[in-house]
């Protein structure tokens, strides 16, 4: 749900100005990951659970420690278990909390065709206004991290919203207050950033991770969640997490050149039925007088 407390930067569907825009100097926020010292306790998702209201799903095994197999419309955090075997034979893993990166450049926005079912604030946050929503689902495909995930009852669709509601407020996500490593930080990008960069050139100083570094992609204008990986070359290794994202330009196509030819095909259509009728007038229905004849008798 959209909160009436932050400023927004940007909204789907919306061609317009943002309104109030420039008002506020809201700072670039961002969660810091730091999967070195994640150790799969799963507080995170019961505090995500609780602070949204959701209830408490059974878990389904499937051959390893991951609650769950993916994330769900009323499920919005997961710690993935991946299971890595290093050049020396030894086994570890490599957990990732998985949850919506809030793009710079969100892709879900960018493929929303409903005015104010997403909006993006001027902090970074990009949370999604259900009421607004029309369950088309271009979110989903638009997503590059196959985050959204749609509701078949209600027809709408749900992610992590970052807790907007709490930073709104000026408190933490629920997440990082229930974290009890220190693997979870919040504040603003530029902090966030300095700390990542910082730790994983501790990490390649004093630790056998001569790769690690800090993943915050590009493709999608970075991300306000970041993530320091032990190898930055294969963050695929991690649960998927894909190593260029960007957004479809199949997306940029049909919300940006295609719709200016699809409106200026419209106008021609106007101006040409238009022009049909000034030059011909109305068509007149063709009265048949031996079928009325027959009709009569």
């Amino acid at each position: 749900m959209a909160s009436k407390l932050l400023q927004i930067k940007a909204i789907s569907g919306h061609a317009g100005t943002v309104p109030g825009g420039n008002m506020s100097r809201d700072y670039d926020v961002c969660k810091l990951v730091d999967t070195t010292t994640c150790i799969g306790c799963k507080a995170c998702e019961v505090a995500c659970l609780e602070w949204n209201g959701y209830p408490f799903h059974p878990t389904t095994f499937d051959n390893t420690y991951q609650t769950m197999p993916d994330t769900a419309w009323n499920y919005w955090n997961l710690i993935r278990f991946n299971e890595h075997t290093a050049p020396d034979g030894t086994f570890g893993w490599l957990m990732r909390k998985d949850q919506c990166m809030h793009c710079a450049d969100p892709g879900c926005l960018a493929s929303c065709p409903a005015d104010g079912a997403i909006v993006q604030y001027a902090n970074g946050i990009v949370d999604f206004n259900q009421e607004h929503c029309i369950g088309c689902q271009y979110c989903v495909t638009g997503c590059p991290f196959n985050i959204p995930k749609f509701n078949p009852e209600t027809k709408k669709v749900f992610k992590c919203t970052l807790c907007s509601d709490r930073v709104s407020a000026g408190l933490e996500p629920a997440c990082i207050k229930a974290c009890p490593t220190g693997c979870l930080h919040f504040g603003s990008k530029d902090d966030m950033k300095d700390i990542a960069e910082r730790r994983a050139k501790q990490l390649r100083a004093h630790t056998a991770h001569k790769d690690a570094g800090v993943y915050d992609p590009q493709g999608v204008g970075g991300t306000h969640v970041i993530y320091v990986l032990h190898d930055i070359n294969n963050p695929e290794k991690y649960g998927g997490l894909p190593k260029n994202p960007t957004v479809d330009p199949i997306v940029r196509l049909w919300k940006g050149p295609l719709k200016w030819v699809g409106g200026f095909g419209m106008i021609l259509g106007a101006l040409g039925i238009a022009f049909h009728y000034l030059r011909y007038g109305p068509k007149e229905a063709e009265i048949h007088g031996g079928d009325d004849h027959e009709r009569h008798t």
